[in-house]
């Protein structure tokens, strides 16, 4: 098979990895007897595939099923690399468990979005005119959005960083460099063994991390085109806050387009729109080791089609 760039996409996961093809999804994760449990299930449909194949709307729909189906394969893997300790429960506390630990999830989820929305999108505003009142900053848009802007990707690289000093998520960091690697073996028309995958680069360009630190940038842009005062009424606080949060889609749709362009081509151009998220993977993505690109290689075999041209991207 010659070189391509595939639509098939994955993520790291607890002890494990997930792989995402256009027919099928599928996750393997290493139990605690070091065992590999392989599942596989068709890739959900797009329910109506003309309008989630325009773009800017099927960045933002790739995007919420992405997380989606994130999720469910995370707390999926969290089970499977804890099967001894599932095992020795009875089914009673089994199912009381899962009842308690799908609420508390559901609570820790509103409590991260509102959480996330302070962080990066209230919080930079209100900096920003804290800053001014003990400093002679103009009210300049352009100003006021490079400050916001750095102020999130500092939040973020941050945020990042302080992950990385977790061991057990210093472990999902090389599972995501197993996915990175297995995928770029497979682009490069490589059988997949573990010696080939191992040769492989890691930083790869259409790494959701690339695609969150490019939704982040293109924000300071879409930032510079609010104004001040709309028919006389300032725009700052919460109203710059709520206006940032209506343009949100519009955010996250141009930096999936940017992220899919930059796939699909190797020039300048698209090196210079990857680079950020290529610094980034520095922190992201770790060198994984045999068991974990072995992990990497099942799901990656379960998802590839039988047509090969059903996954270029």
């Amino acid at each position: 098979m010659k070189n391509k760039k595939t639509s098939i996409g994955g993520q790291a996961l607890i002890e494990g990895i997930m792989m995402r093809g256009p027919e099928k999804t599928a996750m393997a994760v290493r139990n605690p007897q070091g065992e590999i449990v392989l599942e596989c299930e068709p890739t959900a449909k797009k329910p109506v595939p003309g309008l989630f194949k325009l773009p800017l709307v099927r960045g933002v729909y790739n995007m919420i099923v992405t997380f989606k189906a994130g999720y469910k394969y995370l707390m999926r893997s969290a089970e499977i690399s804890g099967f001894e300790t599932e095992q020795e429960k009875t089914d009673a506390e089994k199912k009381s468990e899962k009842t308690l630990m799908g609420v508390l999830m559901v609570v820790a989820s509103v409590l991260g979005v509102l959480l996330a929305l302070g962080l990066f999108i209230y919080l930079p505003v209100k900096l920003f005119e804290w800053l001014r009142l003990i400093l002679p900053i103009p009210d300049s848009r352009v100003i006021k959005s490079v400050f916001e802007g750095v102020i999130k990707i500092m939040i973020f690289v941050g945020y990042m960083a302080g992950m990385r000093l977790m061991k057990d998520i210093r472990r999902t960091f090389m599972y995501h460099g197993a996915e990175h690697k297995t995928i770029f073996c497979y682009e490069a028309g490589k059988q997949l063994t573990v010696e080939n995958v191992r040769e492989q680069r890691k930083y790869h360009p259409r790494c959701g991390t690339s695609f969150m630190i490019l939704i982040l940038l293109v924000s300071i842009l879409l930032s510079m085109l609010i104004p001040s005062t709309v028919f006389g009424v300032e725009i700052h606080g919460l109203l710059r806050t709520l206006i940032k949060l209506l343009v949100l889609p519009v955010t996250v749709g141009i930096g999936y387009e940017l992220i899919k362009f930059a796939g699909r081509h190797d020039n300048l151009l698209t090196r210079i729109i990857s680079y950020p998220g290529i610094l980034l993977q520095h922190i992201s993505v770790m060198e994984p080791t045999d068991d974990m690109i072995e992990c990497a290689i099942a799901a990656m075999e379960k998802v590839i089609p039988e047509d090969r041209e059903k996954d270029n991207w």
